[in-house]
């Protein structure tokens, strides 16, 4: 792919686009970043849900976005003088989102700023062995789900292939018939985030795993490497009236693809209660914190 649109320089911006792939490939894989929202392909599934754009500040690199609340903010510049980049975007009443621990006590410390923990935001990080095992009581509660389906179902677990993609998009319909009946804007965002990842999974160097029970797709996972060590868990999908097809479909995930990383981030919870609690349940052995910041004006 090349890229014949160039960046414009701060205050202006352009839309994220397919052709900045290779650029912010070779950038995240020098900062070998923590935070999930860090891959192109993250980004780039979701560039509708937060209106993601580039812009540049001298040989920075920024990607500039929006909440769900439609508050705009800008990501930690990816390359060239980030002292001087965060300057001018917080003296432009830019926040900051998303920055790691490493990037405040680096960058933000020394600055007048407001600092503030995103615990929503907070990513969960695990084993990835641990996650494909499930060893030990701990995990009791997991095995015997997935115990209970497979008494129950002759099944299969595939690699995710583009042949899958209309079975999984009618899974992909009937969990969110299920689960959006509240009409929440950031489920159908991430819907069809989820959608356009099964359509593009190769493009963007998406892997994951399909389970197939009753004739049909019961559960899929996808997602991709996140830096040397880290996998991540972009999308993780299941028939909701089918116990055990979740835990099944995540330990298989973990089972068959990244082995050869430590450990897998499985993302943040956006404070929803109920996702938080299962994402507790799976013992995370850290949580990545994310920080907000903004300038202080006297």
């Amino acid at each position: 792919m090349i890229n014949e649109s160039p960046v414009p320089f701060f205050p202006e911006n352009r839309p994220l686009i397919l052709e900045d792939k290779p650029l912010l490939d070779s950038l995240f894989a020098s900062l070998q970043p923590r935070i999930s929202e860090m891959t192109f392909a993250g980004l780039y599934l979701f560039r509708n849900a937060h209106g993601y754009r580039l812009t540049q500040l001298g040989d920075s690199l920024v990607v500039l976005g929006r909440g769900y609340d439609g508050a705009e903010y800008f990501m930690p510049p990816l390359s060239g003088g980030v002292s001087a980049s965060l300057a001018r975007l917080f003296a432009a009443g830019l926040q900051l989102y998303g920055a790691d621990e490493l990037f405040v006590s680096r960058y933000l410390l020394s600055m007048n700023l407001q600092l503030k923990e995103d615990r929503d935001s907070f990513d969960y990080l695990y084993l990835r062995k641990d996650l494909a095992e499930l060893p030990g009581n701990r995990y009791h509660k997991k095995n015997n789900r997935i115990n209970y389906f497979t008494k129950r179902y002759s099944f299969t677990v595939e690699v995710y292939q583009e042949g899958h993609l209309s079975a999984c998009l009618a899974l992909l319909a009937e969990w969110q018939r299920v689960r959006g009946e509240g009409g929440s804007r950031s489920l159908t965002l991430e819907s069809e985030a989820t959608a356009e990842a099964l359509r593009l999974a190769s493009l963007l160097g998406i892997e994951g795993v399909v389970v197939h029970a009753g004739g049909r797709v019961v559960a899929f996972a996808l997602g991709e490497q996140l830096n040397d060590e880290t996998s991540v868990c972009h999308f993780e999908k299941a028939d909701p009236f089918i116990e055990g097809a979740s835990q099944l479909v995540d330990r298989e995930f973990n089972r068959l693809h990244f082995t050869g990383c430590t450990w897998v981030n499985r993302e943040q919870d956006l404070g929803e209660s109920g996702l938080r609690s299962a994402k507790l349940s799976y013992h995370p052995i850290e949580l990545v914190k994310k920080y907000r910041a903004s300038m202080v004006f006297d």
